[in-house]
C-alpha cells in the first residue's frame, strides 16, 4: 500500500490524515486505486462521528460561528474536523488558505482539524472527496466533523445528502422577507440558527426567530423531529452550546426512533447509484465508437432530423 502509516492514521496523527486526504483528493487512476484500498481498511473504524452540515448566506458569520462552535466542543473534550466544501469556479482562488486564517484560533488548538476541499469537476466532484475525507477523520478519531458549505445552491444539498444534521444560518433582518432563503433550504435544514443576536439585534433576532417558527410549521418534514429555531451571537461565544445540545437531542431521538443509521445507509445507496451513474457516463464518454458517432447524431437532434430519443438508444446501443 502507499507510504500512509495506518496505524498513526488510527492514533489520530494530523500528518498521517493530511497525507490520506491528499491521496483521497488525487486524479490519478494509481493513487484512486490506492486510495479506495485504504478506505476500506479504515470502513469498520468509520461512522462514529455525528456529521454536521453548516450552511448561509455570505456575510451571515459562519467562519466565527465555526471557530465558536468548534472551540465550544473542543472544551466539551470531542475531537473537531472542519471540511469546507466549495464547488466554486476555480478562478476564484478556491479557499485553501482562507479557511486556516479565517479560523485562525481554531486552526492553532490541537484536537482540531481544518481542511478545504478542492473545487474540481473530477468523479463525484468535491462530494466525492469530502465523503471520503470524513470517513478518515473518522478512522483519525474525530469525534464531531462540521462540513461546511461555501457555495449557495447546489453545494447545499449535496452537503444535506451527507451529514447527519443540516444547520443553515441566519442573520436578524427586519422586514418579514424570507432573506431570500429558497423553500428546498427550508425544506433541507434540520435547525435554522440566528447568528449575530447580540447588541441592538436582539430583539429583531426573536421577531426573526418568531417568523422562520411560523414558516416552518408550513412545511412537513420528517416524523421524529420538528425543526428548530436558535438564536446566539459567536462574536460574544453566547448559547453557542444551546446549538450543541439542540443537536445531541437530534441525534439521541433519531436513534430512539431507529432513524440515525436508517438515514446514513439511504444517503449511502443513494451515493452508490450516483456513482453509477457518472462512471457509466464516463465510460460512454471514453467510447471510441461513441466518440464518432456523437457529433453527427448531435447535429441530427439540432436539425430536427433524429428524434432525441433515437439518438440517444443508439448512443446507449454502443454499449
Amino acid at each position: 500500500m502507499s507510504n500512509i502509516n495506518l496505524d498513526l492514521l488510527r492514533q489520530g496523527n494530523r500528518r498521517a490524515l493530511a497525507k490520506a486526504i491528499t491521496l483521497v483528493e488525487s486524479k490519478l487512476d494509481s493513487h484512486r486505486n490506492q486510495a479506495q484500498q485504504l478506505l476500506e481498511e479504515v470502513l469498520p473504524e468509520t461512522g462514529k462521528s455525528i456529521r454536521i452540515g453548516i450552511s448561509g448566506i455570505p456575510g451571515v458569520g459562519k467562519s466565527t460561528f465555526i471557530e465558536a462552535f468548534g472551540k465550544q466542543l473542543i472544551s466539551l473534550g470531542k475531537k473537531v474536523a472542519v471540511l469546507a466544501v466549495d464547488p466554486s469556479s476555480p478562478l476564484r482562488g478556491g479557499s485553501i488558505l482562507g479557511d486556516k486564517t479565517r479560523m485562525e484560533e481554531l486552526s492553532r488548538e490541537e484536537n482540531a482539524f481544518i481542511r478545504p476541499s478542492p473545487s474540481e469537476g473530477a468523479l463525484g466532484g468535491v462530494a466525492q472527496k469530502t465523503r471520503e475525507t470524513m470517513l478518515l477523520c473518522e478512522a483519525a478519531g474525530y469525534d464531531v466533523i462540521l462540513v461546511e458549505t461555501v457555495g449557495v445552491g447546489q453545494s447545499e444539498y449535496e452537503v444535506a445528502a451527507m451529514v447527519d444534521f443540516f444547520l443553515v444560518l441566519m442573520i436578524p433582518n427586519a422586514g418579514d422577507e424570507l432573506q431570500g432563503i429558497k423553500r428546498g433550504i427550508m425544506e433541507l435544514a434540520d435547525a435554522l440558527v440566528i447568528n449575530k443576536a447580540d447588541g441592538e439585534s436582539i430583539n429583531l433576532a426573536q421577531r426573526t426567530k418568531q417568523h422562520y417558527q411560523n414558516a416552518f410549521h408550513l412545511i412537513k418534514h420528517g416524523s421524529f423531529w420538528t425543526p428548530k429555531v436558535e438564536t446566539c451571537s459567536a462574536l460574544e461565544k453566547s448559547r453557542i452550546n444551546d446549538v450543541w445540545e439542540m443537536i445531541c437531542e437530534y441525534q439521541q431521538l433519531a436513534l430512539d426512533n431507529q432513524a440515525f443509521y436508517e438515514k446514513r445507509a439511504r444517503q449511502n445507496a443513494e451515493w452508490l447509484n450516483k456513482l453509477i451513474h457518472e462512471m457509466l457516463e464516463m465510460r460512454l464518454k471514453q467510447n471510441p465508437e461513441v466518440q464518432s458517432k456523437m457529433p453527427l447524431l448531435q447535429q441530427g437532434v439540432m436539425n430536427n432530423t433524429v428524434t432525441p430519443y433515437n439518438a440517444a438508444k443508439q448512443i446507449v446501443d454502443v454499449l
